[in-house]
């Protein structure tokens, strides 16, 4: 008996770990390059310091974000108070938090991207700002901006 609970916890561990450590991309020109690659949207996560971590701790920390993302998406973190990114990096984040219309952070954007001739445009697929309800709430209602035909 004390056994199976031993393994249990190491595996409830071992995946709670797996669902804290997701690769986010920090720069847009890396992030496009790999969303292209691996023909996936990117989820474009626009934050800052000292915002609640609603998002944080009811979504992206839980294993079915992590499941989920790893299937779905590039993931991509633009904090927009980091200070220890370039100046030309932070005006480049705040242009594109620009361009997609945040305007309350944290808040997400889901885009693809195609760079001809040193330009990139953007297609936005939609955003979302954090509202309760749970992580499954949270796939659905990506998936439905992600996968709109299928809704």
């Amino acid at each position: 008996m004390m056994k199976k609970l031993l393994v249990s916890l190491f595996f409830l561990g071992f995946i709670t770990m797996q669902s804290q450590n997701l690769v986010w991309k920090t720069n847009i020109n890396d992030a496009i390059e790999l969303s292209n690659q691996l023909k996936k949207p990117m989820l474009i996560l626009f934050t800052a310091n000292n915002l609640a971590d609603n998002l944080q701790n009811e979504i992206m920390r839980t294993l079915d974000f992590a499941l989920w993302s790893r299937d779905n998406v590039v993931l991509v973190k633009l904090d927009l108070s980091d200070s220890q990114i370039s100046d030309s990096d932070k005006e480049q984040n705040i242009r594109l938090k620009n361009a997609f219309g945040v305007q309350d952070l944290p808040e997400i954007c889901f885009a693809n991207a195609v760079v001809r001739k040193n330009k990139t445009t953007f297609q936005a697929l939609g955003k979302m700002a954090y509202s309760g309800g749970g992580v499954k709430a949270w796939i659905s209602e990506s998936n439905a901006l992600l996968h709109p035909s299928e809704f």
